[in-house]
């Protein structure tokens, strides 16, 4: 079973049905109706979806257009940056010897689906990412551990305006990612131990296209960190709590990269989408 936030309620969604159960109702008012209760404690909550009777509790179909991110209001978000290799070298950078770390404000995130204004005068660039959901306060966590402390994996964009994010010395990468509607992600997580057979959540394809264009494609084992070494980092550092974020990088293929440069226009559609996981679609917008 798949979680989501359908209507401003945690649900959980069968991946063979689409069809989408009140968590509050089915728990009897054990977890409530804010998604975040899932990760505040997510070992009792696993312990509780996996013994409850989910095929006999009511279920409703689920329109994705109605979902919301899966995760509404983590403490943090760490974002990665040059962590695919061929991203690195499109842009004429260096392979990192640690995690170049920002982040994305929360105020920044958006459900699965919906409509991204452009602002004004800029350049607005697209990064279809995995994103890892922390399910257990993790600090200086050991890397053989690390996935022990990973709720599951979304799919994200870390959508970009580019003239905000290089400007000034040094640049102004958080700000430049975090206007409204630039970091949709969902369009739910699916537990690290809840991938089809055969589907391994260390190595799944990504993608984005534009207007049905591919513009991006590669495999998250070609990652530089991948989650395991993220969360072993970051948490040497600081302590990463439940239902915090890690947009862990973007493969070749952004319109900064390209010759001409290329950006998102008015009118355009953005579809992301990860193996195993599922798709956003976004359509932007002239204020």
């Amino acid at each position: 079973m798949y979680l989501a936030h359908l209507d401003g309620r945690l649900v959980l969604v069968s991946p063979d049905t689409l069809r989408a159960v009140d968590v509050e109702r089915l728990s009897g008012g054990r977890f409530g109706p804010d998604p975040m209760t899932a990760y505040a404690d997510w070992d009792a909550f696993r312990a509780f979806v996996a013994t409850a009777d989910i095929g006999a509790a009511p279920a409703v179909p689920l329109d994705q257009d109605r979902l919301g991110p899966p995760v509404p209001a983590p403490r943090q978000v760490f974002a990665i940056g040059l962590n695919y290799r061929d991203h690195a070298a499109e842009g004429g950078a260096e392979i990192p010897s640690e995690p170049m770390v920002f982040t994305k404000f929360p105020a920044c995130l958006a459900g699965p689906r919906g409509t991204v204004v452009l602002p004004p005068g800029g350049n607005v660039d697209w990064e279809v990412e995995l994103v890892a959901v922390i399910g257990r306060e993790a600090y200086q966590v050991a890397r053989a551990d690390a996935w022990s402390y990973v709720a599951g994996l979304t799919v994200g964009q870390d959508i970009s305006e580019r003239i905000t994010q290089l400007a000034g010395t040094p640049p102004q990468f958080s700000l430049g990612k975090s206007f409204p509607g630039f970091g949709p992600i969902g369009p739910w997580v699916v537990p690290v131990d809840a991938f089809g057979h055969g589907i391994d959540p260390g190595d799944l394809e990504l993608a984005c296209a534009v207007n049905g264009e591919e513009v991006q494609k590669g495999r998250t084992r070609d990652l530089v960190f991948d989650v395991p070494e993220l969360v072993h980092r970051v948490s040497q550092i600081t302590p990463m709590y439940p239902g915090d974020l890690v947009f862990t990088g973007t493969p070749a293929g952004v319109g900064l990269a390209r010759t001409p440069q290329r950006w998102l226009v008015d009118g355009d559609e953005l579809v992301s989408s990860i193996e195993g996981i599922g798709e956003l679609r976004q359509r932007f917008v002239t204020a």
